[in-house]
């Protein structure tokens, strides 16, 4: 507390619901959950089953769920948590990183990659990235210390990284390799599944992810029984049962209520997939006629599933304003890069460390890309972004 009074922070207590009622007002959105909520009966009925149960906490619920989640990934085991970033957190524990230990990470990444680092203890160390936006994994070695335990890249937007490379690495200098799949479910490179490369995979089912529930929900995915016992019990106040503690530890229990959400989306997350890779494919083939556009080359190996579509485009400021006025939901994810960030201070960065990753968060800019996005609305997206530059 004393630090941030120190840095003479505003601290906004929640800026959520003005943020939730700016984006209400635009036309063509991010926010798509009205429209995949619309036809709430079969949840609601399961809801009331709860209810007259008293199942809420790690219930049947979340055993089926988990269920699931081991099939569409071909993973042995499956544990629901808290959230996307205790995904990263216990597994990080399980994984034995502790105080000293350095992780090296992307610094384009959502804000808990690296929270979820610094508050298991350790140090996250910096790689730039490539024009993918992803890790760039022969930047690598050449920052192994004696110190470093682990690799966390981050399939950022739901595009899986070079996970070959990485893996290689990883085993020559005995390193942990804990993969940031929070938006890329369903998501592969070379026909194995994001999330299976290492020793756990961590996914989000925050609202606007594409498997998402009625709030915060997560859920990690290993092959190692003995990552599995260790998970299982970070997760739940490390209880062997009701009445016997083996070691004191954390809460982060999923929810029978997001489970049930959950289970219910489960059902139509293929048909969720390949929606929002068609109209990144639409998006593509419109955009690339707009010579201050650039689009990632897009790899015939990987499954992207488009969280984000991202694009980088030339006075992206001034487009951003020009698409909102017209009704038109663009974001920056996101415009500081984690090394430049006010709570990345006591590790040293500066400006200039990471060129790429500092020039594409100048430059890039989200566009909606979800399932129920109509081509005609992508079209209008298009002919706005030409007018611009025209």
């Amino acid at each position: 507390m004393s630090k941030i009074m120190k840095d003479k922070m505003k601290i906004n207590h929640n800026f959520l619901p003005t943020q939730y009622k700016n984006d209400d007002q635009l036309m063509i959105k991010h926010n798509y959950l009205n429209e995949q909520f619309a036809d709430t009966g079969e949840i609601f009925k399961e809801i009331e089953d709860l209810v007259k149960s008293g199942d809420y906490t790690l219930g049947k619920y979340v055993d089926e769920f988990e269920n699931h989640i081991k099939e569409i990934t071909g993973s042995r085991y499956a544990i629901g948590v808290g959230s996307g970033t205790d995904a990263l957190f216990l597994s990080l524990k399980a994984a034995g990183i502790d105080t000293g230990d350095e992780v090296i990470t992307t610094p384009y990444t959502f804000y808990a990659t690296i929270g979820a680092i610094v508050t298991a203890g350790a140090r996250p160390i910096f790689i730039d990235i490539r024009e993918d936006y992803n890790i760039n994994p022969y930047l690598i070695e050449k920052s192994i210390t004696k110190k470093t335990k682990a690799i966390l890249p981050v399939h950022w937007g739901g595009l899986p990284c070079e996970m070959d490379t990485i893996m290689k690495i990883a085993h020559q200098y005995n390193l942990s390799v804990i993969e940031d799949s929070c938006q890329a479910i369903k998501a592969s490179y070379k026909n194995k599944t994001a999330g299976t490369f290492g020793l756990t995979g961590c996914f989000s089912m925050h609202p606007l992810k594409n498997l998402n529930v009625w709030g915060d929900g997560g859920y990690i995915i290993t092959d190692s029984k003995i990552l599995h016992d260790k998970i299982v019990l970070l997760r739940n106040h490390g209880l062997l049962n009701r009445d016997k503690c083996s070691i004191f530890a954390y809460n982060s229990r999923l929810d029978s209520i997001q489970a049930i959400v959950a289970n219910w989306l489960l059902k139509r997350i293929d048909q969720i997939t390949e929606a929002r890779i068609a109209n990144a494919n639409y998006y593509d083939r419109l955009l690339s006629d707009i010579p201050q556009i650039k689009i990632p080359i897009r790899a015939d190996d990987t499954k992207q599933v488009y969280h984000l579509y991202l694009i980088r485009a030339e006075k992206r400021n001034k487009l951003q304003k020009y698409l909102n006025d017209n009704g038109i939901d663009a974001k920056i994810h996101y415009p500081i890069p984690m090394h430049l960030q006010p709570a990345a201070k006591p590790y040293g960065y500066k400006k200039g460390d990471f060129p790429l990753s500092e020039a594409i968060c100048d430059s890039v800019l989200s566009l909606p890309v979800h399932e129920y996005i109509s081509k005609t609305q992508i079209e209008y997206v298009f002919c706005n972004i030409k007018e611009f530059y025209a």
